[in-house]
């Protein structure tokens, strides 16, 4: 359901709203790991689980519109390097910063409508075609790259190492407003209710008019231009990219999207809760680095979170049907 429907409910905190367990959630590990390390609390940690998860958010926002659409998209990792080298490539070779940023979100922009274009004429299930784009863009960005660890050389210091007030990195409002354009998208726009039609039941969306064909791939170039912001996010953070840079991204993306209530039907979810999936990701993370919990740990108890995710998001929906 759009983001608006979602929230015209009764006064009052309803509890069967995931957004609001979500919530809850968060809180209690914040409440528990700030009582174990205080610093879990500090202003100087917080700000660090936003920067953390910078990158994941404005991907989780492109993955959440797909999935509430009825696509799924698993080259956005990828796709985001592809971008971020063609960026990093182009400075190399003396191009000014503005026009490499723009050709990279270009690149972006046209993979994605690569994918849309593939999956809205050929009928195929978009999680089979967007594995196989994805091995193309991997092996793109090998090609370009030739295996080699790129550098920005600080070019992109305006964005990754500049606070507003001394205290707001600037990466952060571009994490706000890919989040505020997809939550316009998605509840304020005729495009977005036809979005939320299609991922509902596409054949009655295409008996009622929508042209569901041009639908699909344009989702699939709005999803390509999150993640070349993305990949200047990326790149502002690291100042440095490898082909194998954006492994396991849209599996967190998803993941994010899943735990937020968005389900695998389509049709239903929200941008808000999509956020907070993402929130959650990033202060489990943070409260495991603060704890000192070993990486392998850290990524077995991802993997138990991604399971717990889907079998919810599954229950979830049997009982919605």
């Amino acid at each position: 359901m759009s983001e608006e429907r979602a929230l015209k409910k009764k006064s009052g905190l309803n509890f069967k709203d995931q957004r609001i367990l979500l919530a809850f959630v968060i809180v209690g590990i914040v409440i528990v790991v700030s009582i174990i390390n205080p610093k879990f609390i500090e202003l100087k940690n917080i700000i660090q689980i936003f920067q953390q998860i910078s990158v994941m958010g404005i991907l989780t926002m492109a993955m959440a519109l797909l999935l509430i659409s009825g696509g799924i998209d698993l080259s956005i990792g990828n796709l985001m390097v592809l971008s971020a080298i063609c960026m990093s490539t182009l400075i190399a070779s003396g191009v000014a910063l503005p026009l490499a940023i723009l050709v990279g979100i270009i690149v972006a922009i046209a993979c994605g409508a690569l994918n849309g274009f593939i999956i809205a004429k050929s009928k195929c299930v978009p999680l089979i075609i967007s594995l196989g784009t994805s091995q193309i863009f991997y092996g793109i960005s090998l090609t370009i790259s030739g295996g080699r660890i790129m550098s920005f050389n600080g070019t992109l210091d305006a964005i990754g190492s500049t606070k507003i007030a001394d205290v707001f990195p600037v990466m952060l409002f571009f994490l706000i407003a890919m989040i505020f354009v997809a939550y316009v998208l998605l509840n304020r726009t005729k495009y977005g209710r036809r979005l939320v039609a299609i991922g509902g039941n596409e054949k009655n969306a295409y008996l009622s008019g929508i042209n569901v064909d041009m639908h699909k791939i344009g989702i699939y170039i709005i999803s390509g231009l999150f993640c070349g912001v993305a990949a200047i996010v990326f790149s502002a953070r690291l100042d440095s990219v490898s082909a194998s840079a954006g492994s396991g991204y849209e599996l967190n993306a998803l993941t994010a999207a899943i735990i937020g209530g968005i389900t695998f039907e389509g049709g239903r979810g929200t941008i808000s809760g999509a956020f907070l999936g993402c929130l959650f990701m990033g202060v489990v993370t943070n409260a495991m680095n603060i704890l000192r919990v070993e990486s392998y740990t850290q990524t077995i108890v991802t993997g138990i979170i991604i399971v717990i995710a889907v079998v919810l998001s599954n229950i979830n929906n049997l009982r919605k049907n």
